[in-house]
């Protein structure tokens, strides 16, 4: 087992306080603080914190002790999870992740940075807000009209004959007319109003402001998951959680966001009929489609004994654990090669353990 040390990524939308309180570092932090990522991908990459060994080279160097012969067998030589603490300040961009086909595709026309589709799960370490999914045709059609703007009949129309996609693609292409959309849903006291006006204040004349229209919200209470699949819009609204998902970084946006926009190629991939997936935990495994990854969340009063012959990234997040001879408190992880013996973990606290999904599924 190698303990490790994990990049932080310092996007705008980051907390100065979620990250920097759980690995005990003085608050609030320097700059925003969005996601530390536990894995191998390249663009962020875990270290051990022995030697500063990257672990995508530890893993490279010996595929089969490292990974195990299944998961070579099923995902090649590579670790096929990313794990990710997910500190959410302010919204994400409006954004879909493409399935394995089209990221294949994708990746072989320059569009994708990785080959390999980017299923997720996020699970609550505190009250998460999220919008996820396409409401009903009827429940958008009613909160679009009602704000009563001429510029948005076509929209409203679209959406009353259920043509979602087209809806979605001419309220994107409607930025003359957010100003007065905006000063309608700040003249009504709804949630979903006033986070239209919210979103407004920070990317002005952005059309995707009025996504919270379209979209279904989520309230995640701590040790709650979501999941979704290649296809599904969605927009992190706020909140602090554990995050898991294929080892690939293909995003397309839409908007709220100052990055690169693509909306010919979110429209593309984006799936209306795609739902997001809400998941409780069944003996502390949140169970998902994905073949890439599984979560499991394990409470520990004592000894809990893991299996070996998986490669596992455990990640402590409350409270001291001991895992066999080493010792865990809150922030830090530690990478378990499948050749290593079960592993033991005794103390008292939360740990996250991430492992390749079972066997039998395919990619999203």
């Amino acid at each position: 087992m190698q303990p490790l040390t994990n990049p932080v990524k310092d996007y705008a939308w980051g907390s100065r306080t979620d990250i920097a309180a759980l690995t005990g570092r003085p608050i609030p932090s320097p700059g925003p603080e969005a996601e530390m990522w536990f894995g191998t991908h390249p663009a962020g990459p875990s270290l051990l914190a022995g030697d500063g060994r990257s672990l995508a080279d530890v893993v490279g160097a010996d595929p089969l002790g490292q990974l195990g012969p299944e998961t070579v067998a099923r995902h090649g030589e590579r670790l096929p999870y990313l794990m990710k603490l997910i500190a959410v300040a302010q919204p994400l961009s409006l954004q879909v992740h493409p399935s394995a086909e089209q990221a294949a595709d994708g990746h072989a026309r320059g569009v994708y940075g990785d080959p390999w589709p980017k299923p997720e799960l996020v699970c609550a370490l505190t009250p998460f807000s999220a919008l996820a999914g396409f409401r009903s045709p009827g429940q958008a059609t009613m909160l679009l009209g009602r704000l009563g703007v001429p510029a948005l009949k076509d929209v409203v129309s679209l959406l009353e004959a259920g043509a979602l996609l087209d809806a979605l693609h001419a309220l994107l292409d409607r930025g003359a007319a957010i100003e007065q959309a905006v000063w309608a849903a700040s003249a009504v006291h709804h949630p979903d109003y006033d986070l239209v006006v919210r979103l407004a204040r920070r990317y002005p004349g952005d059309p995707a402001c009025l996504a919270p229209l379209l979209l279904q919200r989520h309230e995640l209470a701590p040790g709650q998951a979501l999941f979704l699949g290649a296809g599904v819009l969605h927009c992190y609204l706020q909140g602090f959680g554990v995050e898991i998902m294929g080892s690939s970084d293909n995003v397309v946006r839409a908007g709220l966001t100052a990055k690169p926009v693509d909306v010919a190629e979110l429209l593309r991939v984006t799936d209306p009929a795609a739902e997001p997936l809400p998941v409780e935990a069944c003996d502390g495994v949140y169970a998902t489609p994905s073949p890439e990854f599984r979560l499991r969340r394990v409470a520990v009063d004592g000894d809990v004994r893991l299996d070996g012959g998986l490669p596992r990234i455990l990640l402590c997040v409350e409270g001291a654990v001991r895992a066999d001879a080493l010792d865990l408190r809150a922030g830090e992880s530690v990478f378990v090669p499948a050749a290593h013996p079960p592993v033991t973990l005794g103390g008292h606290g939360l740990v996250f353990s991430a492992e390749p999904g079972p066997a039998g599924r395919p990619a999203e």
